[in-house]
């Protein structure tokens, strides 16, 4: 069955997303002849219990557009009075609802508002459960340098993605992949998962998870994003790749430069020297920027980053065309302490 395969036209459901992934499935299932009864979406920025200011989703889809163009109840989410998921428990109760779906969202589903559908409320989390539970998982299966893993159809409960798994679907991650690939295959993945489960939901079966095996990761901020250079090479690659664009990029200091990493290659040099040994900490100071084979490369502490494409946080530049111009050879980057 391909994910372009009709789905049964007769699920009652609601829709809760505030992401692009959340919009790309949205789509995925209106065209597959498969229209929620009422969308439900979050601000771009947000209330969150792990925050005192108000958060930015920088993943945001606006889904008020496709409501409107189908003609579809839209409510939007936010966790203060009067706009909580409890505060719309009788609109969704009206609804008459078989299923909540909830995919790419960033609150609790109460258990209160799971009992008002047939087969409660059920997410898509992109690892495969009980692994990487929580926040962003991809970025941190890419950070660990995970070299695969996948979506968890699940049914929601009380805890962090804790509920009982429905379907799964794995996918390799590759060493070039960045975040930008890792998604678009989690999107294709719950795709497929969708179409299978949903044609055939009467004879879904639920299976429990071990809850002493759920790994509870924490959401990731902008500021979570800077470098220590004291870390491996590959940690460090992996790092930048894990939080490229569309996500607001791991960064680093320099000379009192803050600069986004777009991208960046491992360089391990073959040829030790006393003056540039193969490991790069023995003599040159992590982070510290030098040259090797007339590229400019930052010390780790085993090789070399070279680093190609980052941005001022206004425009994007070739880095090194950028420490040409603000004078940064032999400058040494700050590092993060872990």
């Amino acid at each position: 069955m391909t994910p372009h395969s009709h789905l049964t036209p007769t699920l009652s459901f609601a829709f809760f997303g505030a992401t692009n992934y959340s919009k790309e499935l949205l789509l995925f299932l209106i065209e597959n002849n498969l229209t929620p009864k009422a969308i439900f979406s979050i601000p771009q920025e947000f209330n969150i219990s792990y925050s005192e200011k108000k958060v930015k989703n920088t993943n945001y889809a606006n889904l008020k557009t496709i409501a409107d163009k189908h003609n579809i109840p839209y409510y939007e989410i936010d966790s203060c009075e009067g706009k909580k998921t409890k505060d719309y428990e009788s609109i969704i109760k009206e609804l008459n609802l078989d299923l909540i779906l909830v995919l790419g969202w960033y609150y609790m589903v109460p258990k209160s508002t799971r009992e008002l559908t047939k087969y409660g409320a059920w997410g898509i989390h992109a690892s495969l459960l009980p692994k990487y539970a929580g926040g962003a998982p991809l970025n941190w299966a890419i950070i660990n340098g995970e070299k695969q893993t996948g979506v968890t159809l699940f049914r929601m409960e009380d805890g962090v993605d804790d509920g009982d798994i429905i379907a799964q679907k794995s996918f390799s991650i590759e060493y070039e992949d960045t975040i930008k690939e890792v998604y678009y295959k989690a999107t294709i993945a719950s795709k497929k998962i969708l179409t299978k489960v949903l044609n055939n939901i009467k004879n879904v079966k639920f299976t429990p998870q071990d809850k002493s095996k759920v790994e509870v990761h924490p959401q990731r901020s902008p500021k979570d994003g800077m470098i220590d250079w004291y870390q491996s090479a590959k940690s460090i690659y992996d790092f930048i790749r894990a939080q490229t664009v569309p996500y607001p990029c791991a960064y680093s200091i320099i000379n009192g430069n803050t600069i986004k990493i777009i991208n960046a290659i491992v360089i391990s040099h073959p040829h030790p020297t006393p003056t540039l040994p193969h490991k790069a900490s023995s003599n040159i100071e992590c982070g510290r920027t030098t040259t090797i084979n007339n590229q400019t490369v930052v010390a780790t502490k085993d090789n070399f980053i070279h680093i190609g494409l980052i941005s001022d946080g206004e425009k994007q530049y070739r880095f090194e065309d950028y420490a040409r111009a603000k004078n940064l050879w032999g400058g040494v980057f700050e590092s993060k302490k872990l």
